[in-house]
């Protein structure tokens, strides 16, 4: 489909008309369902809860899921098979984990959740809402396909530590993705001028993450460390410099190496993270132990190795310098998206049918008296316009383009990108409502936003929207008779001969990877006061 060329319309079939008739009448429900996940708020590789609810509801619905799927305790494989029998297989998600240091109340002042400290987790995006949009998409598409004996498959994936680009690879590596004939990928905007569409070409680039463990086993080793010498103390006697100053060098030197990994090239970043903090000690034995986890985001597989050699001779380095060993583990490691016109022009058509999320005066009410403590003046209404309109995924490309070197084919990062190496992928955006930036020229706190994802007028008419699209879109694909052949065609092609082709490129953690669960992440603690947060402590 050339840019020029008018994305047809999609038609109103009484199967879409069932589906849109579902969700209307189960959105109540909906919509409370949403409220029990956004008051989990559980971080990433630790969604026990959010997990199981899933899990459970599921089941309920008539899935087969597999609980614990590819090693993840909190990833999740549901499939449910038509009873007028099997057929292609539509795949979705839904995400679930929150952001430490985010806890928000639902109200329009800066307030933590009532019981908890700021450094507690809170949905951002919110996932809790992004989950919904795919399960209200599925449970619609089921009711659907069951009500007008459409053939096929239904595979619904849990996908946990979004945040750190966690899941999805792995799940990947193992293989289940290839099952599905197509997948929906949906998220709330997080491109403001691109509230409503779908991407075209410039899909989400590379996330990779590694952790980087020093350990001194033998600090006696250390020039004098281990020389006493008649009355002479330990205490007395030279200390390895071992793993506190590790963590802080490796910090250091890598601040100091960052601007030559990539000069110049284009939307690059680099991130980290102190996981453990060397474990204190009262003597003068030095600390055995410390950790830091780097995160990048870059374009291209090319730009993210250069970063990764660069980190892991930063680490040899340091190792050697404080008397360390050191080793690193992958988190993450996705590929860069690949497009979809195919499937992208469906959506979109779709999305036109089912049209626009339309929020009421509720949520206005509330962006207002947002803007009113913040010491500003209300705005008449507070969310900007293209909020409740839909952008044409050719017009969304020229604004992404607009923005980035011509020689760019990847902008930020996002995990689905390991679905589209597996089967043909949309992303779909819906309009998640923040209110207008002052006038003053000044930037919104976060919290803004971390507030309306627990106003229910705020969230229900996006995620609602994105289940309408989702169903309407799966529908296409089972029933037209075409739309599913033109994106698997596409995939084929692209990636020159599909699974295993000549321009296939292979999970980046190779098959099988284990997932990283085992490090250190932040989570809840059951304690005798409540649900404590023991990293960082209370204040």
């Amino acid at each position: 489909m050339t840019a020029d060329e008018p994305i047809p319309p999609a038609a109103l079939t009484p199967a879409k008309q069932a589906a849109f008739d579902w969700i209307d009448a189960a959105a109540d429900s909906l919509s409370a369902d949403h409220m029990v996940l956004w008051h989990l708020h559980e971080p990433a590789w630790r969604e026990y809860r959010s997990a199981a609810w899933y899990v459970a509801r599921l089941r309920a619905e008539g899935f087969e899921v597999e609980a614990g799927s590819a090693g993840m305790p909190t990833a999740f494989c549901a499939d449910w098979v038509s009873p007028a029998g099997d057929g292609p297989c539509i795949g979705a998600y839904a995400e679930y984990d929150a952001v430490p240091g985010c806890s928000q109340d639902p109200v329009p002042y800066r307030q933590p959740r009532a019981g908890h400290h700021t450094t507690a987790a809170g949905h951002t995006d919110p996932h809790s809402a992004l989950g919904m949009g795919g399960l209200t998409g599925v449970l619609a598409l089921q009711h659907a396909m069951a009500k007008h004996a459409i053939p096929g498959r239904i595979r619904f994936m849990g996908e946990p530590a979004e945040k750190m680009c966690g899941s999805k690879p792995i799940h990947a590596s193992h293989g289940y993705y290839d099952a599905m004939d197509a997948a929906i990928s949906f998220h709330p905007t997080s491109l403001p001028a691109l509230s409503n569409t779908v991407l075209w070409d410039t899909h989400c680039g590379c996330y990779w993450s590694k952790v980087f463990t020093f350990t001194c086993p033998e600090p006696q080793t250390w020039g004098g460390a281990g020389d006493r010498k008649g009355a002479q103390n330990y205490h007395a006697v030279a200390r390895a410099p071992a793993a506190m100053d590790a963590v802080v060098m490796m910090y250091s030197v890598t601040q100091a190496t960052k601007e030559n990994m990539l000069p110049h090239a284009g939307t690059w970043s680099l991130n980290e993270a102190i996981l453990n903090g060397t474990f204190a000690t009262s003597d003068n034995l030095p600390p055995r132990f410390g950790e830091v986890q780097y995160a990048w985001r870059c374009p291209s597989v090319a730009m993210a190795r250069q970063i990764e050699r660069v980190l892991e001779a930063n680490a040899a380095h340091v190792a050697a310098i404080t008397h360390c060993e050191v080793r690193s583990g992958w988190v993450t490691a996705t590929r860069p998206g690949l497009a979809n016109h195919a499937l992208a022009a469906t959506t979109y058509a779709n999305f036109r049918l089912a049209g626009p999320p339309r929020f009421p005066e509720e949520a206005r009410t509330f962006a207002r008296e947002i803007q009113r403590s913040l010491g500003h003046a209300p705005d008449e209404d507070p969310f900007p316009d293209n909020m409740e309109q839909l952008v044409d995924p050719r017009e969304g490309e020229t604004m992404i383009r607009a923005v980035l070197p011509p020689w760019q084919t990847n902008y930020t990062s996002d995990d689905y990108t390991d679905y589209t190496w597996h089967t043909p992928t949309v992303r779909l955006y819906v309009g998640r409502p923040v209110p207008r930036p002052p006038a003053d020229g000044s930037v919104l706190p976060h919290w803004c936003r971390w507030a309306l994802g627990g106003l229910p007028a705020a969230m229900d008419p996006m995620f609602l929207t994105a289940g309408r699209v989702i169903a309407a879109t799966a529908l296409d694909l089972l029933t037209d008779g075409t739309s599913l052949d033109a994106a698997r065609a596409e995939f084929t092609r692209r990636t020159g001969g599909g699974i295993g082709g000549s321009d296939w490129l292979a999970p980046l953690l190779g098959a099988n990877a284990p997932a990283p669960i085992h490090y250190p992440w932040p989570e809840w603690r059951e304690g005798p006061d409540g649900p404590q947060w023991p990293v960082p402590p209370r204040p």
